[in-house]
């Protein structure tokens, strides 16, 4: 999912009052230096599912038989080829 510049940041913004609300965490530093990390990792986690998304929909289409898009089917078959593209991504340790 896409998301703005200006999305992320309300985000980032939300997760941060939310991390010094809680009292599993104890943040110590610069605020905006912990925006900035907030906002990376955001970032990067949007584009691993933009690129899972790609290659799901690539597999998807190169099946023989064409699938309609939004049909029972093909969601169940989106589902679970995203599970596995998942798991093949799936950092070690993790």
């Amino acid at each position: 999912m896409l998301l703005s510049d200006d999305k992320v940041t309300h985000l980032a913004h939300v997760i941060l009052a939310c991390l010094k609300k809680g009292s599993g965490a104890r943040l110590t530093g610069d605020e905006a230096h912990t925006l900035r990390e907030i906002k990376r990792v955001l970032a990067s986690e949007l584009a691993q599912e933009e690129d899972i998304d790609r290659a799901v929909r690539a597999k998807l289409s190169s099946y023989s038989r064409p699938i309609a898009e939004g049909s029972q089917e093909w969601e169940v078959l989106y589902r679970k080829t995203v599970e596995e593209e998942l798991r093949k991504r799936k950092k070690p340790g993790h």
